[in-house]
């Protein structure tokens, strides 16, 4: 698609619209059954634990194909790839709505994941190549949006799905909007489509095994260590092992490969580098405020998921209303300074705001989560083009592959981690409030003479009144940690070099 001038048309605007909403069902499909995990239990008659594994499938399955994007697309082409994936994303959702057991519902999802990994990093190229080089920053803008969006709505637009209908409805309801999404792609790059020949490359094999052996036994890892004890399960341990060696050496084999499956050297431009482990290490510590809150309200403010996950959805309001608005200026301003703003604004609301307590408030948890969208805005919109700023065009989409690889594996990584700081934190605080109970602290003698039943119900009660208290300071603690993660990020954004504009890539 040429672009004679710097105006953005309705065109341009239309296919945006259809490459974001593939890219916005696929990120939420990586969450939308999440608080339906107990009614698809109860359907499969299986327990609660074992249902994770739907989860974890679709996470691996796309982990692992996410860095091979850029092989598949000098195979297939770019819009023809984001076609078929879209396409056969729908047809996995339909098998994922079908599944009458567990095993068949998480082959559906392995292939959902297999099949939809293409459509985030192509949708990506296809928005920085149709907007004019000017206003690439506004494309990139709304494409993040969708994509930071995604996660946050998936519990809420789930909890509504199967309150209302049934957890398979969460898999039926995207596929018109998928069909609709590739038949516009098609429709608006027809020609470009059919000019896309399969080109046949020889598949380094090694290559391919390594990355499936080490990113499919990482994400597992990730995925199962809190349930597992982490390394006091023998499993976990060899998991670890295993996909440590793996990586290593497909690092080594992939950078003498005359023929890489992944391009690593795209690791020696320095903004690259520098862009996709700030997004890695801000993922994480963003992934865990973001499910831990939810965990909390409902495990211990006594939330329905429903009602959990439309309190912290106030997230996606700031990152609708300022990516846009962002995205205007990353064309002009340097975006090293868009991303620190970011990691300030988020740091700095952190500090302030965790600060909940038993009493809390479902409007005052609505608000503080809306204020730390202010800084998700700024630094997700930025990191994009700090990272794939100064990538060629042919290398482009192989780069947007290891991108989003990086935001996805920081994703699995805050999401693994919350629970274990979290069982730190509350055991800390637990033993500090236990100790102030004894015969000559006064409030203790208050505290007991109010509560009702003997004095052995009334030391339960009160040891459920301290856990309920110390999983609250946890939960302050990890938003804390979270932004000192954030902030140490801001010495190493200066590292890069000025990051103006966004990739290469509409040239």
């Amino acid at each position: 698609m040429s672009k004679t001038d710097d105006r953005i048309t309705g065109k341009i605007i239309f296919i945006t619209i259809a490459l974001a909403t593939g890219s916005f069902l696929n990120m939420l499909n990586a969450s939308i059954v999440n608080v339906s995990l107990t009614h698809i239990a109860g359907d499969f008659g299986i327990a609660t634990s074992k249902s994770t594994w739907i989860i974890t499938s679709y996470s691996v399955s796309e982990a692992i194909v996410l860095p091979l994007i850029g092989w598949l697309t000098l195979q297939f082409g770019t819009v023809k790839q984001f076609v078929w994936s879209t396409i056969l994303f729908a047809i996995a959702s339909i098998l994922c709505g079908l599944s009458f057991s567990l095993p068949t519902l998480v082959a559906a999802r392995l292939l959902q994941g297999v099949v939809g990994a293409s459509m985030i990093p192509l949708s990506q190229t296809l928005i920085m190549r149709i907007f004019p080089k000017s206003k690439q920053g506004l494309g990139i803008a709304i494409w993040t949006m969708t994509l930071v969006l995604g996660p946050i709505l998936g519990p809420v637009i789930g909890g509504a799905i199967t309150d209302v209908a049934s957890w398979r409805w969460c898999f039926y309801f995207g596929v018109p909007l998928c069909f609709a999404s590739s038949m516009i792609i098609y429709h608006m790059f027809k020609e470009e489509y059919h000019n896309e020949k399969f080109t046949y490359i020889k598949a380094d094999k090694v290559g391919i095994a390594l990355l499936i052996l080490g990113i499919g036994t990482l994400q597992i890892f990730l995925e199962q260590g809190t349930d597992l004890d982490w390394f006091s399960s023998p499993l976990i341990t060899a998991l670890a092992i295993t996909s440590f060696m793996s990586i290593v050496i497909l690092g080594i084999w992939e950078w003498h490969h005359e023929a890489p499956v992944i391009n690593v050297r795209l690791f020696l431009n320095k903004n690259f580098t520098i862009g996709v482990l700030s997004l890695l290490v801000a993922s994480a510590a963003f992934y865990m405020t973001a499910v831990i809150l939810p965990f909390w309200l409902q495990n211990v403010m006594g939330y329905t998921s429903f009602i959990s996950g439309k309190t912290t959805a106030t997230l996606g309001i700031p990152i609708l209303l300022l990516s846009p608005i962002i995205g205007k200026y990353t064309d002009t301003v340097d975006n090293r300074y868009l991303a620190i703003a970011g990691f300030l604004l988020f740091g700095l609301i952190s500090f302030g705001t965790a600060n909940y307590s038993l009493d809390v408030t479902s409007s005052y948890v609505s608000m503080t989560r809306a204020l730390s969208g202010i800084g998700l805005a700024f630094f997700f919109v930025a990191l994009n083009n700090v990272s794939l700023g100064s990538i060629s065009p042919v290398n482009l989409v192989a780069a947007a592959g290891i991108y989003n690889f990086m935001r996805n594996l920081g994703n699995s990584i805050g999401s693994s981690l919350f629970i274990p700081l979290w069982n730190r934190t509350q055991a800390f605080h637990h033993e500090v409030l236990a100790s102030h109970i004894h015969t000559g602290n006064p409030e203790y003698l208050k505290m007991v003479q109010s509560l009702p039943g003997t004095l052995q119900q009334k030391l339960v009660a009160l040891n459920g009144i301290i856990s309920a208290e110390a999983a609250t300071m946890g939960v302050n603690d990890v938003i804390l940690i979270a932004g000192i993660i954030v902030l140490s990020l801001i010495p190493f954004m200066f590292l890069a070099n000025r990051a103006v504009g966004a990739a290469e890539g509409g040239h």
